[in-house]
């Protein structure tokens, strides 16, 4: 089964890939879009060779990367907690991850001392997602409530924190590129700007799913996972930051783009369970998948007009959420 689910996912990527390339204002046949990527990069002449390899092609790589991080951290941040309505952008992260990159391009912050923006991003990103798991936890739990109003004060203070900025920028230009930051967006894709991200991708995920048994533990308990010999705080610790830096330098390429990481692990665990072995790898390619026709979606719906591709994930995550929301206080009470 999970075979299986890997190579509908996969095709499913190649699928949305092709229509990511084909689509769009300017539309182009699908076969042709074929040719013109088989035959590689500056092989091909015409418009339609310039707009698929110097325009779009950045853009659906830098969508599936983006997907399958925020995927991942998702369903490992789900474990980590041990709620299913844990999520990057839920917990704060997301955010934490786009202040620190509006501190770095608004007022310079960290410039003198080479603190680039993956970095800043990174360090917003754990901050955020330590002050969530601190004020969420109480007398040795964590309840749904707590983790949910948590969240919701962090991000609350980093937006304030954003706008304080925004409002002490003395360019006004610069508007536009915070907004970006806080809605998401995969139009500033460029091909120099690929590496960083799929490199710290292909780690953190290959790390991760080498914590897969550990992960597997916490879903039995505090009590269970240490009785079979885990560490639970120092593995939480270092998963922590492990997944920090994945949203951290995700986010700091795309901005903060909400529900990718909580919708997309809940339809991983359908399909191949909750073992985090099959999970993870499901979680990516599907993150993947789900990100590329979001911003598809964004780009095309409003044409000439593009809709900010956070915007879409969050009219299909709203929703989502509320479903699980209600499930969940059915479950356990949503008092804290």
């Amino acid at each position: 089964m999970p075979a299986l689910a890997l190579l509908l996912c996969a095709l499913a990527l190649l699928v949305s890939a092709l229509a990511g390339l084909a689509l769009g204002p300017v539309r182009i046949a699908p076969g042709e879009v074929l040719d013109i990527v088989l035959a590689g990069p500056g092989r091909s002449d015409g418009a339609f060779a310039a707009i698929v390899w110097d325009v779009r092609m950045p853009r659906v790589l830098l969508g599936a990367v983006v997907g399958a991080g925020l995927a991942v951290t998702g369903a490992v941040l789900q474990a980590l907690v041990r709620n299913q309505l844990a999520d990057p952008f839920l917990l704060g992260a997301s955010s934490g991850a786009s202040a620190g990159a509006v501190l770095v391009i608004v007022l310079g912050v960290g410039a003198s001392i080479g603190l680039s923006l993956p970095a800043a991003a990174f360090a917003g990103s754990l901050t955020a997602l330590v002050a969530v798991y601190a004020l969420a936890r109480r007398g040795g739990t964590m309840s749904t409530g707590r983790l949910i109003l948590a969240g919701v004060a962090v991000q609350y203070v980093l937006a304030a924190l954003t706008s304080l900025v925004l409002v002490l920028s003395a360019q006004p230009d610069q508007v536009r590129s915070v907004l970006f930051w806080t809605l998401g967006g995969l139009g500033g894709a460029r091909w120099d700007e690929l590496a960083l991200p799929a490199a710290v991708l292909l780690t953190g995920t290959a790390l991760l799913l080498a914590l897969a048994r550990p992960l597997d533990l916490l879903l039995a308990g505090e009590e269970g996972a240490r009785t079979l010999g885990l560490d639970t705080g120092r593995f939480r610790a270092a998963v922590f930051v492990l997944t920090s830096l994945v949203i951290g330098v995700v986010v700091a390429y795309s901005g903060a783009i909400g529900f990718v990481g909580l919708m997309v692990p809940h339809a991983a665990r359908m399909a191949v369970g909750a073992g985090h072995r099959a999970l993870l790898p499901v979680s990516a390619l599907a993150g993947a998948v789900f990100l590329t026709l979001a911003d598809l979606v964004a780009r095309t719906a409003a044409a000439p007009e593009e809709i900010p591709v956070g915007v879409v994930t969050a009219l299909l995550g709203g929703p989502f959420f509320l479903w699980l929301l209600r499930r969940s206080s059915r479950a356990e009470g949503i008092s804290g």
